[in-house]
């Protein structure tokens, strides 16, 4: 699968619309376009599978390691793959954008803002290509987006500018419509505020799609996908265990890889606890990360927290990232002051926050044996949240914390029962659903 890297030359600069109008304008060409997010991110894919009606691959070295990002890739099922970098290119240390394009070996595409300049953007993108000799990266940048550019005598005067060696790939233009709401964690969900689709069709005829095609290529070395892992070993009788997924507005940060690797062995039984849903029969629950601090009067009130209390207290192993951490503990506080009761199972109380309180990849390192890793293995993982939890005095850690901020700074993952609650997002290729499902079937 041919692909291509849509970098930007800062966080901000209006990559995720760019990405969306590319995918749209490859689709217009009868391609299947297969999208991807370099980094850590639950949102912008979002978008990206509201556009291209498929998941979005999550590109991640420090996650996945360079071998597991080539396998993540190769799963990817499209003629070209559009993959949408984070932050800026060169930011983010070694899961940068600049080091998933080399680890691939993909041509970069430069988003620029060009609101408010015309040969300062083709300067601004000389720079970023020059500047690859200075990096341990093997970079091509190869082609520029002009983001935010008028037509006529902007345009232009942008296309002129640029060197020989950096192809004109088109523009966004400047519309109000063309803007994706944000809130404390990013942009808001694709299914919740999806761009308009005569914007998208607009943006995506003023790019210049057969230069993006002819920019993209195979990675190098060739990605295979992986072979199917060892099922591990099902319980007496035979059946497979039942996983119960909240999946709903309140719990909505799963990778696609993940959903994968749960349902190869287990059969998924996805359930909405914030639409009043109770706690399905199962042998396992997996709470993954989302926004339950904005529907924690609806969790409170429904029924599944306190089943998932009773099958926690009952041995049943509960998983909670983040998100699923918030709805575990006892009282969550919002950002308005209002304490709602939560599952009760693990012993913290937890308070939303104005300001982000953790932003990182992440090291851990597991002090006893835990749902998602034995006693003294490592498990690389990431936080994003803006909420803090106070434990009790007594609270048992799964992990200790290399690099991160965890639950208290140096310690991470509360336990309780069979069941754990941490900050830290985990990639199905850390092993960590494995050991998980392992566990259920135990």
């Amino acid at each position: 699968m041919r692909g291509l890297v849509l970098a930007g030359t800062a966080s901000g600069v209006g990559k995720t619309v760019a990405t969306l109008a590319t995918l749209r304008a490859i689709e217009g060409t009868g391609r299947t376009v297969q999208p991807a997010k370099a980094g850590p991110d639950f949102i912008d894919p979002s978008h990206h599978a509201v556009v291209a009606d498929r998941p979005s691959r999550t590109l991640d070295p420090w996650l996945q390691g360079t071998e597991g990002l080539r396998r993540n890739y190769a799963r990817g099922d499209g003629d070209v793959c559009v993959v949408e970098g984070m932050m800026g290119l060169y930011d983010g240390g070694a899961a940068s954008t600049a080091g998933v394009a080399a680890a691939l070996d993909l041509p970069v595409v430069l988003v620029a803002d060009a609101s408010a300049g015309m040969e300062s953007v083709a300067a601004t993108a000389l720079g970023f290509a020059t500047y690859a000799d200075r990096t341990d990266h093997d970079l091509d940048v190869a082609g520029v987006i002009a983001q935010r550019a008028h037509g006529g005598r902007h345009e232009e005067g942008v296309r002129e500018a640029l060197p020989d060696e950096l192809a004109y790939c088109g523009r966004i233009p400047p519309r109000e419509d063309l803007e994706i709401p944000d809130r404390h964690l990013g942009l808001q969900m694709g299914e919740e505020t999806p761009l308009d689709e005569a914007a998208l069709d607009a943006a995506a005829e003023t790019l210049r799609t057969d230069r993006l095609l002819d920019l993209a290529r195979e990675p190098t070395p060739a990605a295979e996908a992986a072979t199917e892992p060892s099922p591990g070993n099902p319980p007496e009788g035979g059946d497979p265990p039942r996983i119960a997924v909240a999946d709903d507005e309140a719990f909505r940060f799963v990778y696609p890889a993940t959903r994968e690797r749960l349902s190869e062995r287990a059969t998924v039984v996805p359930f909405a606890p914030a639409a009043g849903d109770d706690l399905p029969p199962c042998d396992g629950v997996y709470l993954p990360g989302g926004y339950p601090e904005l529907h924690a009067a609806a969790l409170a009130e429904g029924p599944a927290l306190g089943s998932i209390a009773d099958a926690a207290a009952e041995g049943t192993p509960v998983l909670g990232e983040c998100g699923g951490l918030m709805a575990l503990a006892e009282t969550l506080t919002t950002v308005d002051g209002d304490t709602h009761e939560m599952a009760g199972v693990l012993p913290a109380s937890v308070e939303r926050r104005e300001r982000y309180q953790a932003l990182d990849h992440v090291e851990l390192r597991a002090r006893r044996n835990a749902l998602t890793a034995s006693a003294g293995e490592r498990l690389r993982g990431h936080e994003f949240h803006y909420s803090a939890a106070d434990a009790a005095s007594d609270a048992r850690f799964a992990f200790d914390v290399e690099r991160g901020t965890g639950i208290d700074g140096d310690r991470e993952g509360l336990v309780e029962h069979r069941t754990l609650g941490t900050y830290c997002h985990l990639h199905a290729a850390s092993g960590a659903f494995d050991a998980f499902l392992d566990e259920v079937e135990r």
